[in-house]
């Protein structure tokens, strides 16, 4: 018979997943923590924004909220919102406790960034666009070093255990089963299905599929952010993301004739589309950022990363474009990141609470990974221990069938191909029609398919959400959320 490998398996070891495993380590629980790829690889190490909390001398947690709903495009899920605002200032207060050094101003006080569609000051960096770096050396060092972790680096996990009605562990590429009281999936978002992306090749959303293979339901999968200004280059380097802070310290937005054509710290799916329509009446290829007049020293790794690509931003204009960012839908949690399928979780950027609404706010997105993550630790743990189930693998999945769920076969991830990326890019870019998402449900990729049913669901035009055939925002999708399961089509749903 299987033992249950410890009382917590977390899928993941970016952000989300390494303090969902701190938080409950340090509630006395062993934790199995599995990644694809060796610690400080994930995609939260390339995070370049900080975190969004309100602990500014100007600021609080209702203005934060206020800010987050606006951006947001009346689709943001109130209650998650409220969640993260007022348990930000103790995430914050906790990675420094964990040892994350936070930057400070020449009083010592918190250096707090503005970014766009903030109302104040709040966006707490570390090591100014290193942030995500900083936070995962650092939290990568407190897992390995915690006895109650296991750490299983380099292991994939190629489907879900659900049995009698819940998720009881995982399996692994190599056919060996982790069984756990609960299951934590924190494995980053799907932005790199696009062609053009911020994003590490990795980022394809292979969790959202894990989960929905295993019965859980799936959220606003239309709901994909593109970041206005990503670098247009070559040599490797296109799609290298110029954080938003350059902008609140001053950079500005040209078009090809020299010309300012935007707010820029407006909210950005505002932004991005200013910078799509730019570059569609000259038919060019990006446009110029000018960081002439923002000190470099506050910004040196986007300054070095901009001269190893061959550009001198003290100089010369940056050329950017918009790109595949950061994907808002996911799998649907509560507001104790719980899914649809008992004893399964879910965290950062692979989970959709319905915090982000229709478009997110800056550098919510990391204090997410903290604020659920910790709240996902706590009611974790609370899950019964799992029931023994025989040692080999198909004994595991023959138990599922008896109950009418299926439990996958071990496969690798499906093929991502050049054609499904360019199609993605093509056909729910940042203008989408019905026959072109029409087009992507016979894509050979199935979470291409998903994302395309799920687009044609909202006939409407609502934050990153543009229909060329649908232009306006339609009322009767405020507050409401696009659902996909295994079992049935897209549905639109109101969450509390």
């Amino acid at each position: 018979m299987i033992e249950p490998s410890s009382q917590l398996i977390v899928v993941g070891a970016g952000a989300a997943g390494l303090y969902t495993a701190l938080s409950a380590a340090r509630r006395g629980a062993r934790v199995t923590l599995v990644s694809a790829m060796p610690l400080a690889g994930a995609s939260s190490y390339w995070a370049q924004g900080g975190l969004a909390a309100a602990i500014g001398p100007d600021d609080s947690p209702d203005q934060h909220l206020a800010d987050t709903l606006a951006v947001g495009r009346d689709a943001v899920r109130e209650s998650a919102a409220r969640v993260l605002v007022d348990e930000a200032a103790n995430a914050v207060a906790d990675l420094a406790a964990l040892g994350v050094s936070f930057d400070a101003d020449a009083d010592g006080q918190p250096a707090l960034a503005l970014e766009g569609g903030h109302g104040r000051r709040r966006i707490v960096h570390a090591g100014g666009a290193a942030t995500g770096r900083r936070i995962i050396r650092q939290l990568s060092a407190e897992a390995v070093n915690d006895p109650r972790i296991e750490v299983l680096e380099d292991r994939r996990v190629t489907a879900l255990l659900p049995h009698e009605g819940r998720c009881i562990g995982v399996r692994l590429a190599d056919g060996e089963t982790l069984t756990a009281a609960a299951t934590v999936l924190a494995t980053g978002g799907a932005a790199a299905l696009w062609t053009r992306t911020t994003n590490p090749p990795g980022a394809t959303g292979g969790g959202l599929l894990l989960a929905y293979a295993a019965g859980a339901a799936l959220a606003d999968l239309e709901l994909l952010q593109f970041h206005p200004t990503a670098l247009v280059a070559s040599d490797g380097v296109d799609g290298l993301l110029v954080t938003e802070a350059v902008r609140g310290e001053g950079a500005i937005l040209v078009d090809a004739a020299g010309e300012r054509f935007v707010d820029e710290l407006a909210p950005r799916d505002h932004v991005a589309r200013a910078v799509h329509e730019a570059m569609a009446r000259t038919d060019a290829a990006s446009v110029g950022l000018d960081m002439r007049r923002v000190d470099p020293a506050l910004f040196p790794n986007v300054v070095t990363a901009l001269r190893r690509a061959g550009i001198d931003p003290e100089r010369e204009l940056v050329p950017v474009a918009p790109a595949a960012h950061y994907m808002m839908g996911g799998v649907a949690t509560d507001l104790d990141a719980r899914t649809t399928l008992a004893g399964l979780y879910a965290v950062g950027e692979c989970s959709c609470t319905g915090l982000h609404g229709a478009n997110r706010l800056a550098s919510n997105s990391l204090t997410e990974c903290f604020v659920f993550g910790a709240r996902a630790a706590r009611a974790a743990l609370t899950e019964p221990a799992p029931p023994a189930v025989a040692s080999k693998p198909s004994a595991v999945a023959a138990a599922s069938s008896t109950t009418s769920e299926a439990s996958p076969a071990p496969t690798r991830p499906p093929a991502l191909t050049t054609a499904s990326r360019e199609a993605l890019w093509r056909d729910a870019g940042l203008v989408r029609d019905g026959p072109g998402l029409t087009r992507l449900l016979s894509d050979p990729h199935p979470l291409v398919r998903l994302i395309a049913a799920a687009a044609l669901a909202r006939s409407e035009s609502r934050g990153a959400h543009q229909r060329r055939d649908f232009p306006e925002v339609n009322p009767a999708f405020d507050h409401r959320h696009v659902t996909l399961t295994r079992d049935r089509p897209a549905a639109v749903e109101a969450w509390r």
